[in-house]
């Protein structure tokens, strides 16, 4: 497995305000001119007035949103993606109400055939109930932070959800991984994105030319918070270390199916359950309440420093995505000196993709992993790890002998996230 990569997006929303481009329409002159027709014809018509040129002049302006995003890529030359696979920014949107949710799609190794030597580059819309009209332009930050390899899109590009406009053939693959060109400097890879979206036109006056019903965003996730908050209408409590936590029955039911076992009408649970709130033994009270978050709202705001507890209660209580989320955290925070407790961890709570990878880490970095002491222990206290290790091992050395046999390999598989 290829070392770790560390992603990092910035945002910049308060550097470009929203600009409006004037469009002035002046149509073109107009000349009323009698002329003579048959006297049948004639006299059915209004008197014609006499000759003179009529002269209009309207104004209109565009209203364009500007705002940027910038995406760095740690060690990106070790990328082991094959042709056509995808690396994704986190998702950034150009305002503060976040109704259009966009982000950066990269091919690291190009997205077809035709363009295997090349690095892919797309902007992709993830959420937006209309149409968007946008100009985008991405470049290559240097290690002085200046732009270089630009390329900008000729025109607005009509973008829905979920469809994506760039450039196949962003840049030579070559010509980025020359050391001399001092585009990876670092082997960190720094993509800049400036975005131009068409808002809407107003006239003159300043009323708005294309009227449209504004429908309300979703605040259901928001809603569903606040009610976890505020602990209105709650119909359990649950008691860890003396505090109390309240919750919907309803809710934790349909989100994990240990609670509906738990609180459905003929489970052992209800009947030897005597006392008014539910003792939470196993789960420290921080990490119960994440849970919660995450049931309640579908995010985790902890995730970062609190994945290897948030996988223990994921696995006991069911929630599949949370699992998989907790497993991307931690396999992309895998070290040589944490691989062997992130392998413990993987193998107690049944996470099979985090084992997998971790044991591929330790293949990748067999001539060091074993001298930690974090290993030391992993061997004394999970034996049958090591013999994990060493079939991982002699798997990889048997897949590096058949690739110099044969130049088409398949892909790498990538972690499949679960649905909410």
């Amino acid at each position: 497995m290829c070392p770790v990569r560390r992603i990092h997006e910035t945002l910049v929303l308060t550097a470009r305000q929203t600009s409006l481009a004037t469009i002035r329409v002046l149509p073109a002159r107009l000349s009323l001119t009698r002329t003579r027709r048959p006297r049948a014809e004639r006299s059915c018509q209004i008197p014609q007035l006499p000759s003179r040129k009529i002269g209009v002049l309207q104004s209109f302006q565009v209203i364009v949103q500007k705002f940027s995003y910038k995406w760095t890529i740690h060690n990106f030359s070790f990328c082991k993606e094959e042709l056509g696979e995808v690396l994704k920014s986190s998702p950034f949107s150009g305002d503060q109400t976040g109704d259009k949710k966009w982000c950066l799609r990269v091919n690291p190794k190009g997205l077809d055939e035709e363009s295997k030597d090349y690095l892919s580059l797309y902007l992709l819309l993830l959420s937006n109930k209309s149409e968007v009209r946008a100009k985008f332009k991405f470049s290559i930050l240097n290690s002085k932070g200046e732009e270089t390899k630009a390329m900008e899109s000729q025109r607005a590009y009509k973008f829905v959800m979920g469809k994506d406009w760039g450039f196949k053939k962003f840049i030579r693959r070559d010509f980025l991984m020359e050391e001399a060109n001092g585009l990876l400097q670092e082997d960190k890879l720094t993509l800049f994105c400036e975005v131009s979206v068409v808002q809407d036109s107003v006239n003159f006056s300043g009323q708005s030319s294309c009227t449209k019903i504004q429908v309300p965003e979703c605040n259901l996730k928001t809603d569903l918070g606040e009610l976890l908050k505020n602990s209105s209408m709650c119909d359990v409590i649950f008691e860890i270390d003396g505090f109390e936590i309240h919750a919907h029955k309803a809710i934790l039911s349909a989100r994990s199916e240990v609670f509906r076992s738990m609180f459905c009408p003929n489970s052992n649970f209800r009947e030897n359950q005597t006392n008014t709130a539910v003792p939470i033994k196993d789960l420290e009270r921080d990490v119960f309440q994440e849970m919660l978050q995450f049931i309640y709202t579908g995010e985790t705001e902890k995730l970062s420093h609190m994945a290897d507890d948030l996988l223990a209660a994921a696995d006991k209580y069911q929630l599949d995505r949370l699992k998989v989320m907790c497993e991307e955290a931690l396999a992309s925070n895998l070290t040589v000196e944490n691989v062997a407790s992130i392998l413990i961890i993987a193998d107690m709570h049944n996470a099979a993709q985090l084992k997998k990878i971790a044991l591929h880490f330790c293949s990748s970095n067999s001539n060091t992993v074993p001298t930690t002491e974090g290993w030391k222990q992993m061997v004394s206290q999970n034996p049958s790890l090591l013999s994990d290790a060493y079939e991982s091992l002699a798997d990889s050395k048997k897949k590096d002998q058949s690739s110099e046999l044969t130049p088409d390999t398949p892909p790498r598989k990538r972690i499949k996230s679960a649905q909410s």
